[in-house]
């Protein structure tokens, strides 16, 4: 028998017995992971709807989950908060406590909010502020987080390993075209038309997994996965919790062991609009899991991130325009709330109005681990605007991590603008003048151009 077919003989029969075939050297990267429970409480206020909400116990837990990656001299960390939104202010000294406390650069440190509308508020948002303890508590469990992830960095490298999964029913464009020609938020679903923007099911699974000496896989360490859906629903009623994502991640620790982490895409535009958080939960779960059996090892050529200032300005408004727009809607499809409502709007208004015009200042990020890019941008991000970033990438494998490192409220596109609806009505949720979003696009792109010229990132 010819040498060739007695080697692939032989290779045939030891996959057939199962027999452990020695990999090349592989090219990774070291790993740590750790989550860090943020404790709540009944009495904190919950964040998400236009009047403080309360909540009586707890589902899963809130948490803060960090990821370090370390090649050679660089370090990514990456971490997920269980929460609605966070702004800089309070973001800012914890990234520069996280450097002093473990050599990483500020610039590569991404703090990203899962969005879930289940958890205290950390913000002053419609018609309450943020619950002063627990936003502490979210500080402190996020450099708790980022500390515990790189002591627990392996010793060896890790195998990288991706797969671009896709999960299209959990989600949907929730800015519906309604029969009078208004856009829909809430109140009764009987009267849309069509959907006005488009849904990303994208679920790409990035995860790192050990090596055994004998070149066999050994246990995950670590898997993030990202999604573009609002983060609303719970299993149980009136409870806390992260939500179908960080339920589905807890579930996916249980089932596979290792740290995974929910990584929020753009869905400012997406919400579930007609399955129970159970049934969210298990579909995540599942389209997770498979990604995950699917997903093959890439090599991890170098760990990179640039971390820039983004100014805007506070958009310009017609008091009574915007009065009228958040008048009408309410009093023609939730008139039971429109009394309790309309003057949260009219107050945000009030407050607002001296900042018209005004400039102000956030972050936008890129980081790439091997050939997969991912982009912070600091608000509830369109998923249009999401897609232009993925489209225009100079790198195949792109994902928007949204609510990272800042929160300015929804950045719609134009088109939207000019839609009206709730996410445009002028308030602390939105506030940015329009064209902000295409603006944070063109500037997300550059960023990306940059990182694939073969600039590191390093000192960014």
């Amino acid at each position: 028998m010819p040498l060739t077919l007695v080697a692939r003989f032989l290779a045939g029969f030891l996959f057939l017995v199962g027999a452990a075939v020695p990999c090349p050297a592989i090219d990774g990267v070291r790993v740590g992971a750790a989550a860090v429970d943020l404790k709540a409480a009944d009495s904190m206020t919950i964040a998400g709807g236009i009047q403080p909400g309360t909540a009586r116990g707890q589902e899963g837990e809130l948490r803060a989950v960090a990821i370090v990656l370390r090649k050679g001299e660089v370090s990514l960390a990456i971490v997920a908060l269980d929460i609605l939104m966070i702004s800089r202010e309070h973001l800012d000294p914890v990234v520069a406590e996280i450097a002093a406390a473990t050599g990483i650069p500020g610039s590569h440190v991404l703090i990203n909010c899962t969005h879930t509308h289940h958890a205290p508020s950390t913000m002053r948002v419609h018609g309450y502020g943020a619950d002063l303890g627990f936003t502490a508590r979210v500080q402190k469990g996020i450099l708790e987080a980022v500390v515990a992830a790189q002591r627990a960095l392996s010793a060896d490298e890790c195998a990288f390993h991706f797969h671009l999964g896709q999960e299209a029913t959990v989600g949907q464009n929730s800015r519906q075209l309604l029969s009078d020609g208004m856009i829909y938020w809430i109140g009764p679903r009987d009267q849309f038309v069509r959907p006005t923007g488009p849904f990303d099911p994208e679920l790409p699974v990035l995860a790192f997994r050990k090596v055994r000496a004998d070149g066999a896989p050994g246990a995950w360490q670590a898997a993030m996965f990202n999604h573009s859906t609002h983060t609303i629903g719970t299993i149980e009623p009136g409870v806390r919790s992260p939500s179908f994502y960080g339920l589905a991640a807890q579930r996916l620790e249980a089932e596979f062991g290792g740290v995974f982490s929910f990584v929020e895409g753009a869905s400012g535009s997406t919400h579930n609009l007609n399955l129970s958080g159970a049934e969210m939960t298990d579909r995540i779960q599942r389209a997770v899991a498979a990604s995950l059996e699917e997903a093959e090892p890439r090599p991890v050529s170098r760990l990179a991130s640039i971390k820039r200032p983004f100014t805007f300005r506070v958009r310009k408004f017609d008091e009574s325009a915007e009065d009228e727009a958040v008048r009408s809607y309410c009093r023609k499809w939730v008139p039971n709330s429109a009394d309790q409502v309309i003057p949260v709007f009219r107050d945000m208004r009030r407050n607002l109005a001296p900042e018209q015009g005004r400039e102000r200042e956030t972050w936008i990020q890129a980081m790439v681990i091997g050939d997969v890019a991912i982009v912070g941008v600091p608000a509830e991000f369109f998923t249009k605007l999401g897609l232009d970033i993925k489209n225009r990438s100079p790198f195949r494998d792109t994902y928007v991590a949204e609510l990272a490192n800042d929160w300015i409220g929804y950045l719609p596109d134009r088109d939207a603008h000019k839609l009206g609806g709730y996410q445009v009505w002028t308030g602390y949720h939105s506030y940015a003048e329009p064209g902000t979003g295409e603006r944070i696009v063109d500037d997300a792109v550059a960023l990306l151009e940059e990182l694939a010229s073969g600039d590191s990132g390093a000192n960014r």
